[in-house]
């Protein structure tokens, strides 16, 4: 995970867009954005790279857990082939993305009502950065060489609360897609973050990742 947070600064990051929507306390859809990452205001870029540093900066194995996609989980329809198709959109495509949110919507909801006891529900936003990294190519001796050898391209998605007026909180629930293993993408794996270590959350796990 290092070589991807050592360059979630300002100067260094290469996001190229941020997607997402907002809920209302009802679980209803509030609204979506979809904006290239560099148009974003100094201030604005430092907001979200906040919010995407959360994934990749928690700790392994404790709040980001790494799942692997079986064959049978990677077939037409499935979840995996909808990740891969927003990553290979860079996010441009808003049919796509309503459909993603509309599993996090679904899922998210079934969560929040396993709490049981009648609460009332968080207002929250989902986020969805994406980013194409050239790999440096090395040499033997690992020197990094000049030209780049091959690119990441990923996704990081987030599910915050709203702390103010479409103003969110820290993450709650997140993921890599792919995850970035032995220098490169692992499209058979991705990376789940959980701010509660010891919560599970099965409907996002199934429904969202297809992770079964």
């Amino acid at each position: 995970m290092l070589t991807l947070t050592r360059r979630m600064t300002l100067s260094r990051n290469s996001f190229t867009r941020v997607a997402g929507c907002y809920v209302d306390r009802d679980g209803e859809f509030d609204g979506s954005f979809n904006t290239n990452f560099l148009k974003l205001s100094s201030a604005d870029r430092t907001k979200n790279l906040k919010l995407a540093k959360a994934v990749p900066f928690a700790e392994t194995n404790t709040h980001l857990k790494k799942y692997e996609y079986q064959r049978e989980m990677q077939k037409n329809g499935s979840m995996w082939q909808l990740l891969m198709a927003v990553r290979e959109c860079g996010l441009k495509n808003d049919a796509l993305m309503d459909v993603f949110y509309d599993k996090v919507m679904e899922s998210w909801n079934l969560e929040s009502d396993q709490d049981g006891c009648g609460q009332k529900k968080e207002e929250y936003a989902v986020f969805v950065f994406h980013d194409r990294y050239d790999i440096p190519a090395k040499a033997a001796d690992q020197e990094r060489l000049g030209e780049s050898e091959e690119m990441f391209e990923y996704l990081i998605g987030v599910v915050c609360p709203l702390v103010g007026d479409y103003e969110p909180g820290e993450p709650q629930w997140g993921f890599l897609f792919p995850m970035f293993t032995d220098g490169g993408g692992d499209l058979n794996h991705v990376g789940v973050y959980q701010a509660d270590a010891e919560r599970e959350y099965p409907h996002m796990l199934k429904n969202v990742l297809g992770i079964s």
